[in-house]
């Protein structure tokens, strides 16, 4: 399984991007939405192409090749369901070149009845997330002329799972409701880095999954935007930050959350990496045409005129495009699923003579996620947790 490293580059700096525009608790994915955009770009001429080009940080040219490169590296990576649909009303006319750049079993039909083609988009986006999303996210009217789907499933399981507890945190909007909260403890130090960013620093925390799935969670100074510790986030990945490994962190504070020190002991003691974290299930809805300019939609989606000469003679603009995703994180593990679609319209002292290193990871304020492959660093999910779940030992009432 290979992804060229410019495509990487350019799907997950489309997702540094993204996080920059974000605000407040989110998930989304631009896994899902760079080989969508792609194939548009392929088809599309004008200022068009031009703006489309530039949000996939791609040549136009070299888009539709690495579009099936990236779904085909997902597609080999377990735990990782992708898939690509399109849909067409009969009388569309698609150009051949286009149409074969897409997946031989993707082609579909509008019928041209809303409510049953509302129906079969939306049994899509189910079977191909798992009943995750159930509700293809596109505004489908009669003038529909064409859907362009993609749908992204993740799971993993955590090498070493988390025990559940009642999240403590002095976080006032978090401390009000008590939270569900996940604990662990490792001798695997390295698991844990701080990176010196230009908007401040970041503790970056890296958990595990049995299929190469893995989460970073990071967390930054307080005061860093959610787009700025994201975009570090990537940063990290791509190696643009210096970065200190915990295993040569400084005693005290060593970085958000995160403190490092010497504990005594009656018998020798391995290192620890002691984590706490919170739990979460979120998801998120959005509507990409209200950030056009973020993925080259601009001119697209100017509907007095055609905008994609390489699909079709008949003149099409970008009417819908919007993505829904979901992200969970608990004590086992990892799951994620995100469909994306455009419609084109029209005690005592002992003897503690033993000294080991402990560090404490702490993550009990708002802090961001990125989930991605391990070998490849190609970012699937990413997102900013602003709230946990509550406790389950919480019943909602006040000690008398």
């Amino acid at each position: 399984m290979r992804v060229a490293t410019t495509t990487v580059r350019a799907v997950n700096g489309l997702t540094a991007r993204w996080a920059g525009a974000s605000e407040g608790g989110t998930v989304f994915s631009a896994a899902a939405v760079w080989p969508l955009l792609a194939h548009l770009a392929d088809g599309a001429g004008g200022p068009a192409r031009a703006e489309l080009t530039e949000a996939l940080g791609l040549d136009a040219g070299q888009a539709p090749a690495a579009a099936r490169e990236v779904l085909t590296a997902m597609n080999a990576m377990r735990g990782l369901d992708t898939a690509l649909g399109l849909w067409t009303q009969r009388t569309l006319e698609l150009k051949e070149q286009w149409r074969q750049s897409l997946p031989a079993d993707a082609h579909g039909v509008l019928t041209g009845d809303v409510a049953t083609d509302r129906r079969a988009l939306d049994a899509w986006a189910a079977k191909r997330t798992d009943g995750l999303i159930d509700r293809m996210p596109v505004g489908l009217t009669r003038d529909t002329h064409l859907v362009l789907a993609s749908a992204l499933t993740l799971r993993t399981r955590w090498l070493s799972p988390f025990d559940e507890t009642e999240l403590e945190t002095a976080y006032e909007p978090w401390a009000t409701t008590p939270r569900l909260g996940l604990q662990r403890s490792s001798a695997v130090l390295d698991r844990v880095a701080v990176a010196d960013t230009p908007g401040g620093h970041v503790t970056e925390l890296k958990v595990l999954g049995n299929n190469a799935l893995d989460v970073h969670l990071l967390l930054g100074d307080e005061g860093m935007e959610p787009g700025q510790v994201l975009q570090a986030g990537v940063d990290i990945l791509a190696g643009r930050h210096a970065v200190v490994p915990g295993p040569r962190l400084p005693y005290g504070h060593a970085g958000p959350g995160l403190r490092v020190e010497k504990v005594r002991n009656t018998r020798p003691e391995p290192p620890s990496l002691d984590v706490t974290t919170a739990a979460y299930d979120m998801s998120a809805c959005h509507d990409l045409l209200l950030m056009h300019r973020l993925f080259g939609l601009t001119t697209a989606r100017d509907t007095s005129r055609g905008h994609f000469p390489g699909i079709s003679d008949f003149p099409l603009a970008v009417g819908s495009a919007q993505q829904h995703t979901t992200a969970t994180f608990n004590a086992l593990g990892f799951e994620a699923a995100s469909v994306t679609a455009f419609g084109a319209v029209g005690g005592a002292l002992p003897d503690l003579r033993y000294v080991t290193t402990r560090i404490s990871a702490t993550y009990d304020r708002p802090f961001g996620f990125l989930a991605l492959h391990r070998h490849t660093r190609l970012v699937l999910t990413a997102g900013w947790v602003t709230d946990p779940l509550p406790s389950p030992h919480d019943d909602g009432h006040d000690e008398p």
